[in-house]
């Protein structure tokens, strides 16, 4: 795990509070989260030898569901919190899963261009302001492969966010929804480097 990042942030953390951060695993369990990462896992269309970053990874649960069903990909984490991204380190490690994971802001990622095939980021977005969605969507676009693709999900949105996708250079598919059992409705977008 290393810390990299040119200038400290603001961040929400997983949940709202750090306080909260050792109920964050129930709650993916409760919640029904880990079909709609299964869900994104799927509609990444992951192949053998492909990059994989994940944008906010918490502790680590899109990563592991990757890994899990693609064990022949590189895994990326970036996430603000430390403590989120020890808890990710330990559950990767438990379960096989080599995984590089770096403490990172969305607005400023820490890799080359083109770097990546795939983007996942999941729950996230909702946390950063309207100027913060816009350098994210940005700096995902810039290391994202030609080809490459991006798959976020978010609890239920309007077409700002599909017209954030769309103006950072990107191609949509249709939106697909899943219900959580806590939070209504996520929204999972599949976009395209065009």
């Amino acid at each position: 795990m290393t810390e990299k990042s040119s200038q400290e942030r603001d961040y929400l953390p997983g949940m709202g509070k750090h306080y909260l951060m050792p109920f964050y695993d129930v709650l993916h369990r409760v919640s029904g989260l880990a079909a709609v990462h299964d869900d994104m896992v799927g509609l990444a269309g992951l192949r053998a030898g492909q990059r994989v970053l994940d944008v906010g990874c918490g502790t680590g649960n899109l990563l592991r569901a990757a890994g899990k069903r693609h064990r022949d990909v590189e895994l990326t984490g970036v996430d603000p919190d430390l403590k989120m991204l020890a808890r990710a380190e330990g559950k990767l490690r438990r379960a096989g899963l080599p995984a590089r994971l770096d403490r990172g802001f969305a607005q400023e990622l820490a890799f080359a261009d083109d770097s990546f095939d795939a983007v996942f980021s999941s729950l996230m977005l909702h946390h950063l302001d309207g100027p913060s969605k816009g350098e994210m969507l940005a700096e995902v676009r810039r290391v994202l492969k030609p080809g490459g693709v991006l798959v976020l999900a978010d609890i239920a949105h309007h077409g700002h966010v599909t017209e954030g996708i769309a103006a950072a250079g990107f191609t949509l598919e249709p939106t697909r929804t899943r219900k959580l059992r806590m939070f209504g409705e996520v929204g999972i977008e599949v976009a395209k480097v065009h």
